[in-house]
C-alpha cells in the first residue's frame, strides 16, 4: 500500500491519501524509461536539415570542356561532388525522427518515474490551487509554503488556466495539464507537485 501525505495550498498537511498501487507502486524499470527518453527526444527533433545535390546547385548546365583532346579528365559539369562548390553526395535531407513505442512499454515506462518520485519522497499532493488572479508572487509563495525549491513540474488538473498563468513567470517550474503528462518532463524535474483533481484524472487514464 502506497500513501502520501495531502497537503493544503497554504502548507499544512491535511491528511494522507492511498494512491494506487498499480501506478504509483511499481518496481521502477531504467531501461524502459531510458527507451522512452529517447522516443520523446527524438520527436522532439525538428529534422528540417537539408543540403543540395548536384541537381539542386544553380548552374553547372553546360559541359566545362569537350570530352576528348584536351589531356584533362572528362567533365560533365562544374556541379559535379568532385568540384569545389559542386552538389553533396547522400548529404542530409528533411526526414522525421519520431518514432513510437508499444503502449505498455510507454504505460510502464510513465508508472515507473511516477513510483520512482514516490520513493524518493520527491512526490507533493495538494488538494488543489486556487487563485483568483494570474499572480506568479501568490504562486511562488505557496511553493514556497510546501516547501518545494528545486525544480519542479506541476501537474494541474486540465481546466485549471488560472494557476497555469500564475505559474508561467517561475523560473525552475514547468506546468504541464494531467493529459500532457509525460516520462521526459517527470525525469527531469526534482520535485512533482501535483493536485488531487489531477490526480484523480492521472489515475483514470493509467488504471
Amino acid at each position: 500500500m502506497t500513501s502520501v501525505a495531502l497537503y493544503k495550498q497554504d502548507g499544512s498537511q491535511n491528511g494522507d491519501v492511498t494512491l494506487n498501487a498499480d501506478i504509483f507502486g511499481v518496481e521502477p524499470n531504467e531501461s524502459v524509461v531510458f527507451d522512452t527518453i529517447l522516443m520523446q527526444r527524438a520527436s522532439m527533433r525538428q529534422g528540417t536539415h537539408a543540403v543540395k545535390n548536384r541537381s539542386a546547385v544553380r548552374g553547372g548546365g553546360k559541359k566545362p570542356w569537350r570530352q576528348k583532346g584536351t589531356g584533362r579528365a572528362r567533365q560533365g559539369s562544374i556541379r559535379s561532388p568532385q568540384w569545389v562548390g559542386g552538389g553533396v553526395v547522400f548529404g542530409p535531407t528533411p526526414r522525421s525522427y519520431s518514432y513510437r513505442l508499444p503502449k505498455k512499454v510507454s504505460r510502464l515506462a510513465l508508472k515507473s518515474v511516477l513510483s520512482q518520485k514516490v520513493l524518493d519522497d520527491n512526490f507533493v499532493l495538494v488538494d488543489g490551487l486556487a487563485f483568483d488572479a494570474p499572480k506568479t508572487k501568490e504562486f511562488a509563495s505557496v511553493l514556497a509554503g510546501l516547501n518545494v525549491t528545486t525544480k519542479t513540474l506541476v501537474v494541474l488538473e486540465d481546466d485549471n488556466v488560472t494557476a497555469a498563468l500564475a505559474a508561467r513567470n517561475l523560473a525552475n517550474v514547468k506546468v504541464i495539464p494531467a493529459k500532457s503528462l509525460n516520462v521526459l518532463d517527470i525525469a527531469d524535474a526534482d520535485k512533482l507537485v501535483i493536485t488531487q483533481p489531477a490526480l484523480s484524472q492521472v489515475e483514470e487514464v493509467l488504471a
